[in-house]
């Protein structure tokens, strides 16, 4: 598959907003047909044209979710996107603790592909629980995608740990890992039992609970502004009184403010809810 015909590419981009609401981009026609060339090997097929003919076909048994997963794969990794700890850790955290010292904190981590950005999100929390005493009593973390092959590699929580991994101190090895015989690392067994894998969409109109943080990294940018904003519209109501949300500043849309009051902090900015 060298290239997408322009109609391919377009009926692509249809099926994807009528089935799950995300907006494929009218410039991705060479991002689409590198994310979804091992999709049409795997399934035997020789172009878009036949998987769009074959897509909701009886007998294709996980065909569209290995598409979605495709176009909507995000790139993952320890402690990604420093501005996000640093938000967590110095503005997020103590305010809450500030206000309801002793507090069991719950985070939602949307959109949380492999499962290392929740482990980590998990890890700081520890870290600033550990470091200010009394502040929290801990922080439980929901993590949820739509990718069941994603949440499977999260919940076995076995990774490799490479040179690239810089923000894996080995003090950080040591407190939140354990090797493993037969190659690799495990996230801790304390780490591991503050998170919970849920498979959802952000659509979904049954919010996963009430939270004290909203985490949303590099996932609303595959969806349209009408979509985007029903989505952050559902972050507000899953937020307790005074809750955060924390998202890239390009997926927020500019008229949230009745919603969320921005939060200048030294590395970004974060939204309280009003």
């Amino acid at each position: 598959m060298e290239t997408i015909k322009t109609s391919d590419y377009q009926a692509l981009q249809i099926y994807l907003r009528d089935a799950c609401g995300i907006l494929l981009r009218d410039g991705a026609p060479d991002l689409a047909r590198r994310r979804l060339r091992p999709v049409l090997d795997n399934h035997q097929l020789a172009s878009i044209q036949d998987l769009l003919g074959r897509l909701d076909r009886p007998g294709r048994s996980g065909l569209k979710e290995a598409v979605i997963d495709a176009i909507t794969m995000s790139e993952s990794r320890w402690f990604r996107e420093a501005s996000v700890f640093s938000m967590l850790g110095d503005q997020v955290l103590p305010d809450i603790a500030g206000r309801d010292p002793g507090k069991r904190v719950a985070i939602w981590s949307a959109a949380c592909s492999n499962g290392q950005e929740s482990y980590s999100i998990a890890m700081a929390a520890s870290e600033f629980t550990e470091q200010n005493s009394g502040s929290l009593v801990e922080a439980r973390v929901l993590a949820t995608d739509t990718s069941r092959s994603a949440l499977e590699v999260a919940r076995r929580a076995h990774y490799e740990l490479g040179p690239e991994d810089t923000d894996i101190t080995p003090l950080r090895k040591e407190r939140f890992f354990r090797s493993i015989e037969k190659g690799g690392w495990q996230v801790s067994p304390d780490i591991r039992a503050l998170v919970e894998f849920r498979e959802l969409n952000l659509l979904q109109r049954t919010l996963p609970g009430k939270f004290d943080v909203v985490i949303c990294q590099n996932a609303l940018v595959y969806y349209s502004a009408q979509k985007r904003k029903a989505i952050l519209g559902r972050f507000h109501a899953a937020l307790n009184p005074g809750g955060y949300l924390i998202a890239g500043s390009s997926e927020l849309t500019g008229d949230m403010t009745e919603l969320y009051e921005p939060i200048a902090c030294p590395s970004g900015t974060a939204y309280r809810k009003k």
